[in-house]
C-alpha cells in the first residue's frame, strides 16, 4: 500500500464534519474497540472448529466473515453456550450487549453526520436500510458511554473469569510491555500522548 502522508498541501478544499474534539475521539475510540471484538469473536468461533489431528475442518458459510451477526450467532452456539458456571454467565451477557449495541455501531460507521441548530449538544446520523430512513441520536456523553461498554465487553469475552483468567493469560504468554513504555525504552520519538510517532513528521509540528 501507498503511504498516506503526503507534502502536497495545494488542495484547501476540505469537508468538515463539525464534530468537536471530544466526540471525534470517542467516535474513534468505538471504532477500534469494535474492530476487536469482530476479531477476538471470529478468532475464538475460528478456535472451536479445530481439529486436533492436523485437518483441514471444513467451515460454514458464515466464517466468510461477510456479516458480523452471522458470526456473532455462530459465536454464541459454539462458544457461548458451552461455556460451564459464571464464565457462561458472563458470556451470555455479553452476547446480550453485543447485539443490543450493534444498531448504535451501525448508526456511526454508515450514517451520514448532521447537526440541528436547535440542539447543539447532540448530533445525528442519517442512514437507509431496506428503504426505511433511520436517524440516531448521540451526544458526546452517549458516544463515551458507548466506548466504555465495548472496552468492558472487549475485556469480558477475552477474559470471562476476571482477574483469574487475566493472571492465566499472561503467565502463558510470558513477558510483555506495552506499546508506549516500548517505544521509550527504543528511544522512538513519542507524542504528549507517550506513544510512538511518526518519524516522516518530526520537525512538521503535528502529531502522530
Amino acid at each position: 500500500m501507498k503511504p498516506l502522508m503526503t507534502d502536497d498541501h495545494s488542495d484547501f478544499h476540505q469537508w468538515a464534519p463539525e464534530l468537536s474534539e471530544r466526540e471525534v475521539f470517542f467516535v474513534g475510540t468505538i471504532v477500534v474497540q469494535w474492530g476487536s471484538l469482530e476479531h477476538e469473536v471470529f478468532i475464538q468461533t475460528l478456535a472451536s472448529f479445530y481439529i486436533p489431528d492436523g485437518q483441514t475442518p471444513t467451515l460454514p458459510k458464515a466464517m466468510n466473515n461477510l456479516q458480523f451477526t452471522e458470526v456473532v450467532r455462530l459465536w454464541k452456539e459454539r462458544v457461548v453456550d458451552k461455556a460451564k458456571g459464571k464464565r457462561a454467565t458472563v458470556l451470555k451477557r455479553q452476547y446480550d450487549e453485543i447485539n443490543d449495541l450493534k444498531q448504535y455501531r451501525d448508526a456511526l460507521a454508515h450514517g451520514l453526520w448532521e447537526w440541528s441548530a436547535t440542539d447543539l449538544s447532540r448530533i445525528s446520523t442519517v442512514r437507509v436500510k431496506k428503504k426505511e430512513v433511520i436517524t440516531t441520536h448521540f451526544t458526546a456523553q452517549d458516544l463515551e458511554n458507548f466506548s466504555t461498554r465495548l472496552a468492558s465487553i472487549n475485556f469480558k469475552i477475552r477474559f470471562p473469569g476476571g482477574l483469574i483468567d487475566l493472571a492465566r493469560a499472561q503467565s502463558e504468554q510470558g513477558f510483555y510491555m506495552g506499546r508506549g513504555a516500548l517505544s521509550m525504552l527504543a528511544g522512538v520519538h513519542q507524542t504528549e500522548g507517550g506513544f510512538p510517532q511518526d518519524p516522516r513528521q518530526i520537525g512538521h509540528g503535528a502529531d502522530a
